[in-house]
This record gives structure tokens, C-alpha cells and sequence, in this order.
């Protein structure tokens, strides 16, 4: 680990510990901390409607909170919002949020409010580009407590930049991955393609297809 990351890991500690988590190991099976408090996700969404912890804030629109059932067993998780989502304040609201829906309705078989849907930040980046580390630094801690509170027992990390921020692990690549089941505290985690990179490369439908297979029978 470099200078940089050491530096980033500790700002990033300090920052789970000012929001009231435990410290907590950064590693690939990083589990999503004890939460001190007992709040709703209705008042986190709330705190998150002014945050102004990066730069990302400066050029947003609408923050894309997250949505679906507060219960649910599966929840998704993505990289961030895109222009439709943007404008909308709802996450996977494009094409390739239609996509994700057809894949949950037609190959999980279960609704898409029956799931909760969230990313790894909660604004979008400039033109739609990968985030930054220091704005997923600033965003993960209010994640971490978005699945805290609904206690998914399956996680599906869609893409890699979810995978890699999700788990601390960077070294592999998606495709090395995807479709495999890991420990995440006390969820199981699949990472699996972003339906972004499905648009993009249609070939690939049949490897997300099988790893909702997997997803499916451990529902």
C-alpha cells in the first residue's frame, strides 16, 4: 500500500468514526459496521438531501438516495447516477436501469420494488465518469449504514468500481470475479457485469444471466 493510500485508508477511518461506526478493517471481506444509531433511512436520505462532503455536490442536480423495499433480502449496488437519474433523484431510471429491471423481473422473478437499489455514490459525476476516490471516500460511510439498515442477506456489486469499493480489493478485474459468492458481514456478495457494460457489450448477457442463476438459488 502507498503513502497515498495509507493516507486516504485514515481519512476514510475518521470519517466512519465521526458518523458513529466502529473502526473497521479494510479488507476483501469487509463487513458493514455496527450502526450507533437507530436511524430510518428516511432521515438518512434526509441528511444526504444537503450533503456537501465532496465535490460532486457543486454540479448535481438531485441526489440519488436509493429506492426499493427497506426489508429486502437482495439489494444492488452500482457505481453512481447517470444524467436520467440525476434529474429524476431515483437510481437505474436509463436504459440500463430498464435493463436491470428485466433482468430482476425476468430472470430472478421477483419485482424490482421487492429489492432495494442504491450505488456507490450518491451524485453524479461530471460526464459520467469513473468516481474519484476521494468522493467515494466521502460517500461509502452513508452506504455501508444504507445496508446496515436494510440487512440484505445477498448483495449483487454491479460492476467493478462497486466490487472494488464494496470489498477494498482492487488487484482483480471483474471478469476474474463476477459470479463467484463472497462473505460480506453477514451477506453474501456476487459481483456481476454493470448493465451499462451490457449495453455496450451484448455477448455478456448470457454470463449475467447465469450469475442471477446463482443469485436466484440463494434467495
Amino acid at each position: 500500500m502507498t503513502q497515498t493510500e495509507k493516507l486516504h485508508l485514515l481519512h476514510q477511518l475518521y470519517q466512519y468514526r465521526a458518523l458513529g461506526f466502529d473502526y473497521i478493517k479494510h479488507e476483501r471481506k469487509l463487513a458493514p459496521p455496527k450502526v450507533v444509531s437507530d436511524d430510518s433511512l428516511q432521515t438518512l436520505s434526509k441528511t444526504l438531501a444537503s450533503c456537501q462532503l465532496c465535490a460532486l455536490a457543486k454540479c448535481r442536480k438531485k441526489v440519488v438516495f436509493g429506492e426499493g423495499n427497506p426489508n429486502a433480502t437482495l439489494m444492488f449496488i452500482g457505481e453512481g447516477p447517470g444524467a436520467s437519474e440525476d434529474e429524476a433523484g431515483r437510481p437505474f431510471m436509463g436504459r440500463a436501469g430498464q435493463l436491470l429491471t428485466k433482468i430482476i423481473e425476468n430472470v430472478l422473478h421477483v419485482s424490482r420494488n421487492d429489492v432495494y437499489i442504491a450505488n456507490i455514490v450518491k451524485c453524479r459525476p461530471p460526464k459520467n465518469r469513473v468516481p474519484l476516490p476521494e468522493e467515494v471516500d466521502a460517500c461509502k460511510p452513508f452506504l455501508l449504514q444504507q445496508i446496515a439498515r436494510v440487512n440484505p442477506r445477498i448483495i449483487v456489486a454491479l460492476g467493478s468500481t462497486s466490487y472494488h469499493h464494496l470489498t477494498g480489493e482492487f488487484d482483480s478485474k471483474i471478469t476474474q470475479v463476477r459470479g463467484q459468492v463472497m462473505d460480506f458481514g453477514d451477506a453474501k456478495l456476487v459481483p456481476t457485469y454493470h448493465p451499462s457494460f451490457l449495453l455496450r457489450n451484448p455477448s455478456a448477457k448470457k454470463e449475467v444471466y447465469l450469475d442471477m442463476l446463482k443469485v436466484k438459488s440463494l434467495l
